[in-house]
């Protein structure tokens, strides 16, 4: 079948806004660091020891304990934040205003925006048979060049989930922290996202639309484009994994997730999601 491309409907300018409007609401502090030293943020005072710096005496504590205190600072930490994009065929799936695919290209650019704020370089990497990889920056120009590729999407581009994650993973020489955004229609997914949580701090949203609670096992993708509202029909590689088991096996791997139904408002509930992990300090 033939390539099929499109392009997000917002235009520059409005695609820009809603991705720094989400990056507001989803700031959560990214990458508050565990590790004290000389940074900018007060943590807290300790008894001084021989060797300590005197300009980090806390004059009040040792007035009033009697005991000399200096005080410690939160070092910033600059994790790499790497965004793995599913862009394969079966996330322009839509029943809904905006696909899984446009939310998934949103929410990773948002959250991008917040990590940059925070000082921490990100990277990207798309998970379909597209070759685009992008390795960690702190260019706010560079962020924005690769989301303004990942609005034009495909509707018959192959997952590769798996296999771009299998050479993701060897690549990475230091701790980072993963953000996967996928529907999980590839079957080899899971044991990779597995094998990357045991080595990264890994973040998996899990992307479905309401279209496709009665697509388990059908192996048929329908995908509609909402400006020209033409229809394309193509067998899908592999069976559909229910929403029920797509969040099990996630559960059974102890692999940290969050579901987002394209139908239902999300943006409270994944904040809350967000910072209830101190995802950094792990």
């Amino acid at each position: 079948m033939p390539s099929l491309q499109q392009t997000d409907p917002l235009d520059s300018r409005q695609f820009v806004i809603a991705i720094k409007r989400l990056a507001d609401s989803l700031s959560y502090g990214t990458d508050r660091s565990p590790f004290l030293g000389s940074g900018l943020e007060y943590v807290q005072s300790r008894p001084y020891v021989p060797g300590d710096p005197v300009k980090t005496i806390d004059w009040r504590v040792t007035a009033r304990t009697g005991v000399p205190h200096i005080k410690e600072y939160e070092t910033p930490k600059q994790l790499p934040v790497w965004f793995v994009v599913d862009s394969s065929a079966s996330m322009t799936l839509s029943s809904t205003k905006l696909s899984k695919y446009q939310l998934a290209v949103q929410i990773a650019g948002g959250l991008a925006l917040a990590c940059l704020d925070r000082v921490s370089p990100v990277g990207l990497m798309a998970a379909g048979s597209r070759d685009l990889k992008i390795s960690p920056s702190l260019s706010r120009e560079t962020l924005l060049l690769w989301l303004h590729q990942l609005r034009h999407f495909d509707f018959v581009e192959k997952t590769q989930l798996g296999e771009k994650l299998l050479a993701l993973n060897p690549s990475l020489k230091q701790r980072s922290l993963i953000f996967v955004l996928s529907d999980l229609h590839d079957p080899e997914a899971i044991p990779a996202l597995k094998l990357v949580n045991g080595r990264h701090d890994l973040v998996t949203i899990l992307l479905r639309d309401p279209a496709e609670d009665g697509l388990a096992g059908a192996g048929i993708l329908r995908a509609r484009d909402a400006e020209s509202a033409r229809t394309v029909t193509a067998p899908a590689k592999h069976q559909f994994a229910s929403t029920a088991d797509a969040v099990a096996d996630l559960q059974g791997a102890s692999i940290d997730h969050f579901l987002l139904r394209t139908d239902q408002p999300f943006l409270a509930a994944l904040r809350l999601f967000l910072q209830s992990r101190n995802l950094l300090s792990r």
